[in-house]
């Protein structure tokens, strides 16, 4: 018996890049076995330590959700199709009520004439809009689609949530900024291209960290929640918050050639705990700026979030409610997952146990402190580094980047060893060597001389700074990216 499991882009890397691996098995949890013995690497992204399936990685069966079967027990028939769908660093829902108490000036009319031309939309619809109170959580790749298109369709009032400034590495996907806006905040560039599409949309800024002191009173004063964050904490903090308020969720998430999108609305279906009800131990899947993303990816997923939204607003059509939508651009293909209410749920459960915010930095057991502390001992600076190299002086300079990364720029001399082969390559390195480690910004490296020092390497430095400090203090030449 043969059947097929679709890979995940995040886990490409440990499949040689294949997008499905055909294995046998008569159960769920015979063929993931033998996909775990075809490629070794996968397991520890899969299973936990104690042998059991990560809870944010969901397994399927065509579209049914094995939690709700058998789970590992699922039994498979030849054929089948078993879907590998992790968490990456995601009915109608609206009402039947009549058109608001707001009115369009001729202007406004001429404007949404195509809308209004619409039996779906029509007059009563294009007031709906116009009164409708959007809150954007970003408005970075996913948020900048969505706010642009939200604002030409008539949505009345719109809030943004965001405190970062724009970057040069935002503008291949963050097409709401341009590059006279680099440097300027987040929220002044968006409300000033907003304003020109049309002057007719209230725009709220809050230039804020949103947290669980400011959540609640944030998102109450909105009709609709879209999610366009880029972190596990402030996604589960949105989710909870919009459970405790009865606000819909429109999911949105993102990674290189891999988007999902659904709608959390938990008077009517589930939320996102229900599909994950754990994060991913921190620094195990990458984030866009690590691994990267398409920059037409945002886009396309942005957009599906605005059309979720205006169909909430109207009240047409059928949503995404109790459906996860993954849209694969390398093979231009949509699938459809079923989505079910777990009534186990911690928070929109038969019996809940979270009845507030909690510390969702905790949860995800994310830190303020640094991610990785070597200590002074086994930090290099790049003028240190540059005078060694002067100097003469013998040592092994490691690059732990990614192939993509080191042919962009890299140190003169260096090796690279990618950080994940690093443990199959320690025979390529003696303890007798003086090495120092680089990285895009010292993280990676980091983690990198913390392995080579529990490996009984005892001369070994990080870079502080990474390859981006490099360029900064020592060679301009160097492209930062």
């Amino acid at each position: 018996m043969s059947v097929k499991i679709m890979i995940p882009t995040p886990l490409r890397t440990y499949t040689g890049s294949h997008d499905s691996v055909s294995v046998g098995g008569a159960t769920v949890d015979e063929a993931l076995s033998a996909l775990v013995a075809d490629y070794p690497d996968l397991k520890k992204h899969l299973y936990s330590d104690q042998g059991a399936l990560r809870n944010f990685v969901n397994i399927y069966v065509n579209d049914e959700d094995i939690r709700y079967a058998k789970k590992g027990a699922t039994g498979l028939t030849d054929g089948d199709v078993i879907s590998i769908v992790p968490s990456i660093a995601g009915g109608a829902a609206a009402t039947d009520e009549a058109a608001p108490a707001v009115e369009l000036d001729s202007d406004e009319i001429l404007r949404y004439s195509r809308h209004l031309i619409m039996p779906e939309v029509a007059m009563e619809g294009q007031k709906k809009l116009k009164a409708a109170k959007v809150l954007a959580i970003g408005a970075g790749g996913l948020g900048s689609p969505l706010a642009l298109y939200l604002a030409a369709a008539g949505v009345g009032r719109l809030g943004i949530v965001d405190f970062d400034v724009v970057d040069f590495t935002n503008l291949q996907r963050q097409i709401i900024h341009s590059t006279s806006n680099v440097g300027r905040l987040k929220l002044d560039s968006a409300k000033e291209r907003i304003a020109e599409i049309n002057p007719y949309v209230q725009v709220d800024a809050h230039e804020v960290a949103l947290t669980s002191e400011n959540a609640m009173d944030l998102l109450s004063d909105y009709d609709i929640v879209v999610d366009g964050t880029d972190n596990f904490p402030t996604r589960y903090l949105v989710n909870d918050a919009c459970v405790l308020l009865g606000k819909p969720n429109v999911y949105g998430s993102i990674f290189r050639f891999e988007g999902q999108a659904s709608v959390f609305y938990a008077k009517e279906g589930p939320c996102y705990r229900c599909l994950y009800p754990e994060p991913p131990p921190p620094g195990l899947v990458p984030s866009c700026a690590e691994g990267g993303v398409l920059g037409v990816l945002p886009g396309i997923i942005g957009v599906i979030q605005a059309i979720e939204t205006v169909k909430l607003i109207l009240g047409r059509g059928d949503s995404l409610i109790g459906r996860l939508m993954l849209f694969d651009a390398l093979a231009m293909k949509f699938r459809e997952l079923k989505l079910r209410k777990n009534p186990e749920c911690p928070i929109c459960g038969e019996n809940p146990t979270i009845k507030e915010l909690i510390d969702y930095q905790e949860f995800c057991g994310v830190t303020n402190e640094p991610e990785v502390n070597v200590g002074a001992d086994f930090e290099i600076t790049p003028r240190e580094l540059k005078s060694k190299m002067d100097q003469g002086e013998r040592f092994v300079l490691i690059d732990v980047r990614e192939p993509e990364e080191y042919a962009i720029c890299r140190i003169p001399g260096s090796r690279l060893i990618p950080r994940l082969t690093l443990p199959e390559r320690l025979h390529e390195l003696s303890t007798a060597d003086d090495i120092v480690v680089h990285c895009k910004s010292g993280v990676r490296s980091g983690k990198a001389v913390e392995f080579l020092k529990q490996a009984g390497y005892r001369k070994v430095k990080n870079l502080s700074g990474g390859i981006l400090r490099w360029a900064d203090e020592v060679d301009s030449t160097v492209p930062k990216y």
